[in-house]
């Protein structure tokens, strides 16, 4: 129990971070370059994409090294 909650409190404080990082960045782009809204928006939701596969991969090594069920043999 208490690998699990430490592997989601993880994913929370990461994600949030991730995630408001990819928003900001397709904001700040289409701002930059003058993209307009519509772009802004299709680079706010590929760089979640690309935030959403970072988690993804998080998740899978920090289950790796924190596994939730006992480790046969242990």
């Amino acid at each position: 129990m208490r690998n699990m909650i430490t592997i989601l409190s993880l994913m929370v404080l990461v994600g949030t971070e991730v995630f408001a990082a990819a928003i900001a960045a397709g904001w700040a782009l289409a701002g930059l370059f003058d993209l307009g809204d519509t772009v802004g928006h299709v680079l706010m939701a590929l760089f979640s994409l690309l935030a959403a596969w970072i988690m993804f991969q998080l998740w899978h090594r920090a289950v790796k090294a924190e596994p939730f069920r006992p480790v046969k043999g242990s």
